[in-house]
């Protein structure tokens, strides 16, 4: 794959991620996707289809719900919306998946600092002590 068609694919994806955030955000009226973000779109160098990565920051939101409802019902209506806004000769088939990183990475951070406030706490000399 040369760079020219990579950074198309990129340019493409990043386009569809602004339309899509602003389509869910503006556009869709479904209380079980409030509160969803958009984070990335993948498209594959064909443009036939484009995988969206995407999160929902209420943690008690059904996530296996949110993307089957997006995969499903919303897909068509979200692929119109999008041929609405874009010059592209075929808009991508979408294809929603939560994306697990932030989630991953909050749970990461809180091991972190619990375990650097265990060894704080369980360490008697001062760390400038010890030198």
């Amino acid at each position: 794959m040369s760079d020219r068609e990579f950074d198309r694919t990129e340019r493409i994806g990043a386009q569809l991620q602004r339309i899509l955030s602003v389509i869910v955000r503006d556009q869709v009226k479904d209380p079980r996707l409030a509160n969803i973000t958009v984070h990335e779109v993948r498209v594959t160098r064909d443009l036939a289809h484009a995988k969206v990565f995407f999160t929902c920051f209420s943690s008690d939101q059904d996530t296996q719900a949110q993307a089957q409802l997006l995969n499903g019902r919303l897909a068509g209506f979200l692929r119109h919306a999008i041929a609405q806004e874009v010059r592209l000769r075929t808009v991508p088939q979408l294809h929603f998946v939560h994306d697990e990183s932030i989630g991953y990475g909050e749970r990461l951070s809180s091991l972190i600092e619990h375990a650097v406030a265990e060894d704080t706490a369980n360490d008697p000399h001062d760390a400038d002590q010890e030198h």
